[in-house]
């Protein structure tokens, strides 16, 4: 099932300005900055902290670059801040139907790609006390030995 807090999405105006004030304020080292064409965003993945099993936790900063993409609609609405949580799994096709069999929305029939060659899907938010919720299971190569 699913094991830690892989990250914390955060939307944001301005990815880079973001950026610099969690590197200044907190020291985070930026992992992976890519552009989504698809999903219409700019993100960064900012390393908290590792452990010994090649997990981490991390902030994932999402700049839309699209005002009718997702991020870019829920700028509009909210303004800045948290946007989603991610749990980590090793299994996220077995979990997302665990989860799914308990009556809770799944978006995607299938999990999609995400940030670094991850696999992932969303939980919908009025089946989760109001969070919009991610599953993740992290590329092979991901995250090992940063």
């Amino acid at each position: 099932m699913l094991t830690r807090i892989d990250h914390i999405g955060i939307a944001c105006f301005d990815l880079d300005k973001t950026i610099e004030f969690y590197r200044e304020t907190y020291g985070f080292e930026v992992l992976h900055i890519e552009a989504n064409e698809e999903q219409g965003l700019r993100e960064a993945m900012l390393r908290i902290n590792g452990t010994s099993d090649g997990g981490m936790s991390c902030l994932q900063l999402l700049e839309s670059t699209r005002e009718d993409s997702v991020v870019g609609k829920w700028l509009a609405k909210n303004g800045e801040g948290v946007h989603h949580i991610a749990f980590g799994t090793a299994d996220v096709d077995g979990d997302a139907d665990a989860i799914r069999d308990k009556g809770i929305r799944v978006l995607y029939d299938e999990p999609r790609i995400g940030s670094m060659g991850s696999r992932i899907t969303f939980l919908h938010p009025k089946d989760c006390h109001g969070v919009l919720t991610e599953l993740v299971t992290a590329a092979p190569s991901d995250r090992a030995g940063h």
